[in-house]
């Protein structure tokens, strides 16, 4: 846990810090410097290098229309430190928005390849390899979440460009000895065949023990949130007017270039547990098409019987619209300390918000931007290292381009930054 005058000391520049969103300029504040080379690279790459069980395997996959290798495009990273090793597991998911990717979730080898680090299928080939034929097996993953147990909670949309191939599924595996240690899958009624998409899992552990006690699953073009109760094994959907997209935000334009999307609720962040105490705890949310912040009670939704399947005034009276970014976000992830940080897609930047404080333009900070290593930052995580800090990390990769010019392989597409967290909000080097 950070100390007490760390935590003071990042509160104090946060709150000295500002987005200036209402007259259009981002301004950082404080004298802290804010350079390109300000989070530390880990993984660069063109196009993505993807390893095969054999070479036969991936002629065949290529003959077969089953492997575009321009058409795959990392979303999510996730990271795993194995009982003090300086060197983490890094994980990546490759989402088949449509045909033509051969596996959607990965680990980073240290084999390098002509396009850069080869990547290999997780948990292993024969998890993927059915293309969603086989249902009890990996159709297309968004995002995933890693557990301070070491379990990684995958969260499978069992669609292929919006066909439903399978329901959606939730999967833990342990990362130590790589077996299935919980299974969910959806009922019928909580997710929309050929329109949803699930593309986050959150999960709510236990402050003492290992034990999980909810899992909310972000439903980004059913527009909705799908909470599953571990231990109860029961599930309810959350649906109405703040999980939807806005639509003055369907236009994205990063670095020139625009493109449109119109996706709901995509990214879900709990209260932290050492904050319990001091403040309600609270879902904190908000749809990828839309600038606002919203949040309500942990209670609220996680108590099943509020929810009525097709009820979108449900509990309507406790949803918070905390405020407006004026852009849109992508990942998020929150700090131990209670800062809420979030990929901003214009600027391309990262924005901290400290929860204690109301949601106004003063008190977020811009606390990095880069316009070339930060374009689409869809993939956000806060980890504990070897050491027990907190660290972030983040995979960005141009989506701009991919969902509309084409992606230019000659330069590097997509990219795997980490910052400690504290250095990060202090303004200090991220190396």
């Amino acid at each position: 846990m950070a100390n007490q005058q760390s935590t003071r000391t990042i509160i104090t520049i946060l709150n000295c810090c500002c987005l200036a969103i209402v007259t259009g300029q981002y301004s950082t504040g404080f004298g802290i410097g804010y350079d390109s080379k300000a989070l530390q690279s880990i993984f660069e790459a063109r196009n993505l290098e993807l390893g095969f069980p054999t070479p036969q395997e991936r002629e065949r996959v290529l003959s077969a229309g089953l492997y575009n290798p321009d058409g795959v495009v990392p979303i999510d990273v996730d990271v795993y430190y194995t009982h003090g090793d300086k060197t983490p597991s890094i994980f990546v998911t490759i989402p088949r928005f449509a045909k033509g990717v051969p596996y959607s979730l990965a680990y980073v080898t240290n084999e390098v390849r002509a396009n850069g680090t080869e990547l290999r299928a997780y948990p292993n080939y024969d998890w993927h390899h059915s293309h969603g034929a086989d249902c009890n097996g990996l159709t297309s993953v968004y995002r995933t979440q890693i557990d301070e147990c070491g379990r990684m909670w995958i969260l499978d949309s069992g669609e292929i460009d919006f066909v439903q191939h399978c329901a959606p599924q939730l999967y833990a595996i342990d990362l130590a000895s790589g077996s299935m240690v919980h299974h969910y899958r959806m009922p019928k009624g909580l997710y929309k065949p050929g329109v949803s998409r699930f593309v986050t899992p959150t999960i709510e552990l236990d402050a003492h023990n290992c034990d999980v006690g909810h899992v909310y699953m972000a439903d980004s073009i059913g527009d909705g949130i799908v909470v599953y109760d571990v231990a109860a094994q029961k599930s309810w959907r959350i649906e109405n007017k703040y999980t939807y997209p806005h639509p003055d935000f369907g236009t994205f334009t990063i670095a020139g270039e625009s493109f449109q999307l119109w996706d709901g609720t995509v990214a879900l962040t709990l209260t932290p547990h050492g904050l319990a105490g001091r403040m309600e705890r609270m879902l904190y949310f908000h749809s990828l098409s839309s600038d606002w912040q919203m949040a309500i009670p942990l209670q609220v939704v996680n108590n099943g019987s509020l929810w009525k399947p097709n009820d979108v005034s449900a509990a309507l009276d406790q949803f918070v619209v905390l405020g407006k970014r004026g852009s849109q976000c992508v990942g998020a992830a929150m700090s131990e300390t209670g800062m809420l940080l979030c990929g901003l897609v214009q600027p391309p930047s990262i924005v901290a918000w400290n929860i204690r404080q109301p949601y106004k333009h003063e008190n977020l900070a811009l606390v990095i931007q880069d316009e070339n290593r930060l374009q689409f930052t869809s993939g956000m995580k806060i980890v504990r290292n070897h050491e027990g800090k907190e660290e972030l990390w983040t995979l960005s990769n141009r989506l701009q381009k991919a969902f509309g010019s084409g992606l230019n392989f000659k330069e590097v597409n997509f990219r795997i930054q980490k910052c400690g967290v504290h250095e990060l909000l202090s303004g200090l080097p991220c190396h």
